[in-house]
């Protein structure tokens, strides 16, 4: 029973020091002038992947601890096959949110340069490749299917 104990007072620990990142990361959001919706859509997309730091990618991290691999099999695998709202449209948004919240990080010195520069690469290089990824996850259409969705290009005959 010690084993479980331990693991649970680490993810409240890891909870209570990820709630004041989310909080900087809102706090700046809103002094950009952005909308509350689209604020709470950021803040909200990074508080579901530090679940997923936290609980589903065995690694036990805070998000200032999230490296470039973990956006990347965040972003190509759980999020497509986990999140029932995930859409080519819902995807659009949290590459964006990575992308502001890994620029805020770097901006404060949470992560290394090389985090933020490691993370908006990806970002950037894999972007059709992630939106690929969930546009199959339902080929056909079905629950995920939003009526703004433009199709995303077919993959070309070059690898990623």
């Amino acid at each position: 029973m010690r084993d479980a104990e331990a693991y649970e007072q680490r993810v409240q620990a890891i909870q209570l020091a990820n709630q004041p990142i989310l909080d900087g990361f809102e706090n700046w959001l809103r002094q950009s002038g952005l909308s509350e919706q689209t604020i709470r859509d950021h803040v909200d997309n990074i508080r579901f992947f530090s679940r997923y730091l936290l609980l589903y990618a065995y690694s036990l991290r805070r998000l200032d601890e999230a490296t470039e691999g973990a956006v990347y099999d965040f972003l190509e695998d759980w999020f497509p096959r986990k999140a029932l709202w995930a859409s080519v449209t819902s995807m659009k948004v949290y590459l964006a949110s990575f992308k502001k919240f890994f620029k805020w990080m770097g901006v404060t010195g949470l992560v290394p340069p090389e985090t933020v520069e490691d993370v908006l690469s990806t970002l950037k290089d894999d972007r059709n490749f992630f939106l690929r990824k969930v546009a199959e996850e339902f080929p056909y259409g079905g629950a995920r299917t939003w009526l703004d969705e433009k199709p995303v290009p077919p993959q070309s005959e070059k690898s990623d």
